[in-house]
C-alpha cells in the first residue's frame, strides 16, 4: 500500500516545526516519517551571494531539489534513506547522520514543497501555515539567535532582503493549492486537531484494509 504524503509549507516563522512536533507527539512513531527540505541545502560554496556579498540561502536553487525528490521517492518505494544533518553553518553543532524510515504517513516539510513540481506532484494532502508578518519576524529572530547562533543584524538583514521577497514570490502564490490553510497568529490548536484526527482515522482505515486483505 502506498504511503500517504502530507506536504506542509508556510513562510519562515509560521510555526512549521512546532506544528510538526505536535503531529509527531500524537501519532505512533512507526506510523510517521518526516523529511525536511532543510537537510538538502547545497554547500555554502555553491550558494549565491546578493549584491552586498551576503549569501542568500532563501532561494529555491539553494536546495538540492533533485536529491530531495529522489529521497522522497525512495521512501514511497519502501526504502530507508540516510542523510547527514544540515547544521546551518553553525560551527558549534556537530552534524548527525539522519535515518528516514518508510512509514504509512510521510510528512514532507519546507518552504518550497509546493513550488517544486517534482515534489508537489507526489503529495496527497497540502497544508499551508499562515501568520502575520510581525510575528514571523519575532519568531525568526528567536530561532536564529538561539538555535543557529546568528547575529541580530544578520537575521534582520536576511529577513528583509532574502526571506520576505522569497515568501512573496515562491511561497505565498501557492496558498491556493493548499487543501488546508491554518492560521498561526496565536494558536494552531483547532487546525491541528482536525488534521491529527484525519490522520488517525486514515491509519485506522488502512489497518482495517490490511486486516481484511489477509482474511
Amino acid at each position: 500500500m502506498q504511503p500517504f504524503l502530507v506536504g506542509i509549507t508556510g513562510g519562515s516563522g509560521s510555526g512549521k516545526t512546532s506544528f510538526i512536533n505536535r503531529i509527531r507527539a500524537a501519532l505512533p512513531p512507526e506510523s510517521l516519517c518526516v523529511i525536511s527540505q532543510d537537510d538538502y541545502y547545497r554547500p555554502i560554496e555553491q550558494q549565491k551571494k546578493d549584491k552586498n556579498g551576503i549569501v542568500n540561502f532563501d532561494r529555491p536553487k539553494s536546495i538540492n531539489k533533485k536529491a530531495f525528490g529522489e529521497d522522497i521517492q525512495r521512501l514511497i518505494e519502501g526504502e530507508t534513506v540516510v542523510r547527514p544533518e544540515y547544521t546551518f553553518n553553525n560551527r558549534e553543532v556537530q552534524p548527525k547522520m539522519l535515518t528516514f524510515q518508510p512509514a504509512p504517513i510521510i510528512i514532507v516539510e519546507g518552504l518550497f514543497v509546493f513550488y517544486y513540481k517534482n515534489v508537489n506532484a507526489k503529495l496527497d494532502l497540502r497544508v499551508f501555515l499562515q501568520a502575520k508578518e510581525n510575528l514571523k519576524v519575532i519568531r525568526r529572530i528567536k530561532r536564529d539567535r538561539v538555535e543557529r547562533n546568528y547575529p541580530l543584524e544578520d537575521v534582520l538583514y536576511r529577513y528583509e532582503n532574502h526571506v520576505l521577497p522569497t515568501f512573496e514570490k515562491y511561497i505565498k502564490p501557492y496558498v491556493d493549492d493548499a487543501d488546508i490553510v491554518i492560521n498561526n497568529n496565536h494558536s494552531f490548536d483547532r487546525g491541528i486537531e482536525v488534521l491529527i484526527g484525519y490522520l488517525q482515522m486514515l491509519l485506522i482505515n488502512r489497518s482495517l484494509e490490511r486486516k481484511e486483505a489477509f482474511e
